[in-house]
């Protein structure tokens, strides 16, 4: 009987289906397990998650070409092999960071990948059909860069790929020729190939779209990215010898999951809507006040750092600092008038550095003083010096620095042994030095010099008076709002959107020219949430008048502690600079104060002795020029801090409390 023998050739497609089976089943459940979690999504929204963490699986479809025949040292069958083809599997944990809305990100792969294969069947000598099949694989690392160009789920991605063998293996099978169907097959020959590479360094380059798998109701969102990428033969040669290479398509499925960011649902505030209307001024008084700035840098007790009280700059903002406009960063609906006056001292530092830029020729000395000793003083000089050196980059040999116990004139009185501590505090400061006079006040040198003063102007600086809308609560409940006023008329104007809580319109804006009337005026805002909201104000308004402007110039003598006496130098500069600033038949008032330091009754006399002494030297310089034309007024109000200036907090404020305040009017 003839046995004849029936071959089976399986087509490469049929592999490829039936290697695919079980991950095709896997990805399908995979898909309904991930479809569920949508009915179990909480209400609250999340963002999309940027760093996300999964597996990535796929089929590799390996290309081989080029030669190979010695497979290893002890077998060379007697025909090489050539091209051949092979489905592998690959499968990685992976890591992908990619900020939603945005196009860079990166991706990090590391696992199996398979490179197995079956060559084509090629004819021996005998005309026996041989195969090789190989088993062929790594563990790989892909580190990619991922580009999602229109800022979309499709991606791009590309990188290289470092692959460290674990499979060499190969099989040969010849079988018989088919002419002598009887003849006995040789036996398969294993081995694993000689010569591999070991490690191989060579690139990928691919496409993939992200499907999310559940709602952003989720934290916890899952995401499928089918992918596909392409491994080009360069880089790839499996051995060191002969001349077979690897092509790779490689297609497959990252799931991956990541948690989102709540995003906070606005919830709508109460919002209030309030105007107010101008009302016309008969008089605006404007007060032009020359401010001497006091040269002491006081410190807190038992630290040698800057207090924080001062305002301090960074380089950037030295380009955009000017002393004449420090007093409008205050508030100017400040209850008192220390608040910008203080503000302007708090900028020391600032004003003396910006004044020895402009004036390189001048220096100074820092004159450190400490109930903690020379060496804490010294350390307090330092560290103003360093501000000055580093932020205004005034060379260290223009500034000197020392340090003492106490304050060449300190605060003390003798054999005192009440409000010690409040004493003490004025001596822990570092005094400012200079024999410079572009630094200094006129006419004036010694060590208690105060800095040239400042002109501050104070008072009602908007006369014509705008009409100011208050939305209260607009910045945390509304995302705009706008205004719509309309007149007696019924013509109507829009203005906004805004986003602030309080904006002000000139009233000859509102009122066009129109008499005074009635007003209706709508604010409609749309809150964060997306609700719209309305209120209506009804206004009255009149044409602006003109106001009678008084303006009136405020000089200020500052005094050291428990002194009565003008300093001499003082002299001149009332002569000279304060009394021709007095018009004819012109009217000063004269007010003394001090500090809370000490008794109220002996406070009430110093301050008003002080008053007095600037009244002499003012009425003699007068008197010397022939006047006798101006009305003094005179009084001590002492330490009350009712009438006081400034308050008594610190130290500075108290040096500033120990003033007497010359007002001149017309």
């Amino acid at each position: 009987m003839k046995i004849k023998n029936t071959i089976i050739i399986e087509s490469p497609l049929l592999r490829i289906i039936n290697q695919l089976k079980f991950q095709t089943l896997i990805i399908v459940t995979i898909f309904v397990i991930m479809g569920l979690t949508n009915l179990y999504a909480q209400e609250k929204q999340y963002t999309k998650p940027s760093w996300k963490f999964g597996v990535a699986a796929g089929t590799n479809l390996n290309f081989y070409r080029g030669s190979t025949q010695m497979l290893n040292a002890n077998f060379t069958p007697p025909t090489a092999f050539h091209n051949g083809f092979g489905v592998g599997l690959f499968i990685a944990p992976s890591i992908e960071y990619y900020k939603p809305n945005t196009r860079l990100g990166f991706i990090l792969q590391a696992g199996y990948d398979s490179r197995r294969g079956n060559f084509s069947e090629v004819l021996t000598p005998c005309n026996c059909p041989a195969d090789l099949e190989t088993k062929l694989s790594y563990i790989t690392i892909e580190p990619s860069l991922r580009f999602a160009p229109f800022k979309s789920s499709f991606y791009l991605f590309g990188g290289p790929r470092f692959a460290f063998n674990q499979d060499k293996s190969f099989t040969y099978i010849q079988k018989t020729n088919p002419d002598f169907p009887l003849q006995v097959q040789n036996p398969d020959v294993k081995g694993d190939f000689s010569n591999v590479n070991e490690n191989i360094i060579s690139m990928q380059i691919g496409l993939g779209f992200d499907i999310p798998l559940n709602a952003t109701t989720s934290k916890t969102q899952f995401i499928v990215s089918p992918f596909v990428s392409y491994h080009p033969y360069f880089g790839q040669n499996p051995r060191s010898t002969e001349t077979w290479n690897v092509n790779t398509l490689r297609a497959g499925l990252v799931l991956k999951f990541g948690q989102g960011r709540l995003i906070e649902t606005p919830v709508d505030g109460k919002v209030t809507f309030t105007i107010n209307p101008p009302t016309n001024v008969e008089n605006v008084k404007i007060i032009r006040e020359v401010f001497p700035i006091r040269n002491y840098i006081f410190f807190n007790t038992n630290s040698n750092e800057i207090p924080s009280r001062y305002v301090l700059l960074n380089k950037n903002q030295v380009k955009d600092f000017k002393e004449d406009k420090v007093q409008f960063k205050a508030s100017k609906n400040s209850s008192k008038r220390s608040e910008r006056q203080m503000l302007v001292y708090y900028n020391i530092l600032n004003i003396l550095g910006d004044r020895m830029v402009k004036y390189p020729s001048t220096s100074i000395n820092l004159v450190g003083s400490s109930e903690n000793g020379r060496e804490s003083a010294l350390t307090m000089a330092k560290n103003v010096k360093t501000y000055l050196v580093t932020i205004f980059e005034i060379k260290e040999s223009r500034i000197t620095i020392e340090g003492r116990d106490k304050p060449a004139i300190p605060s003390e009185v003798e054999g005192g042994t009440r409000e010690l501590e409040l004493i003490k505090e004025g001596n822990n400061r570092v005094s400012i030095e200079s024999n410079s006079p572009e630094l200094l006040m006129e006419f004036q040198s010694g060590k208690d010099v105060p800095l040239k003063a400042i002109e501050i102007v104070t008072g009602n600086e908007n006369p014509n008076g705008d009409v100011i809308f208050n939305v209260s609560g607009a910045k945390e409940a509304l995302s705009s709002w706008t205004l719509k006023i309309k007149d007696e008329k019924g013509k109507s104007q829009n203005f906004g959107p805004y986003s602030e809580e309080q904006i002000s319109l000139p009233r000859k804006t509102i009122m066009n020219n129109q008499p005074e009337g009635d007003y209706v005026v709508t604010m409609n805002g749309i809150t964060k949430s997306g609700k719209n909201i309305s209120h209506e104000n009804i206004i009255h308004l009149k044409p602006y008048v003109a106001p009678i402007i008084q303006e009136s110039i405020r000089f200020s003598v500052i005094y050291e502690y428990n002194e009565s006496k003008s300093i001499a130098i003082y002299d001149k500069y009332l002569t000279e600079i304060v009394a021709p600033k007095i018009p004819q038949n012109g009217r000063v008032i004269i007010t003394g104060h001090t500090d809370i330091i000490g008794e109220a009754d002996y406070n009430k006399g110093l301050s008003l002795a002080r008053a007095n002494d600037v009244k002499s030297i003012l009425e003699k310089s007068l008197a010397n020029s022939g006047r006798t034309d101006v009305k003094f007024e005179v009084r001590g109000d002492g330490e009350d801090e009712n009438l006081a200036p400034f308050e008594n907090k610190f130290p500075e404020e108290r040096f500033y409390n120990r003033t007497v305040v010359i007002d001149i009017l017309k």
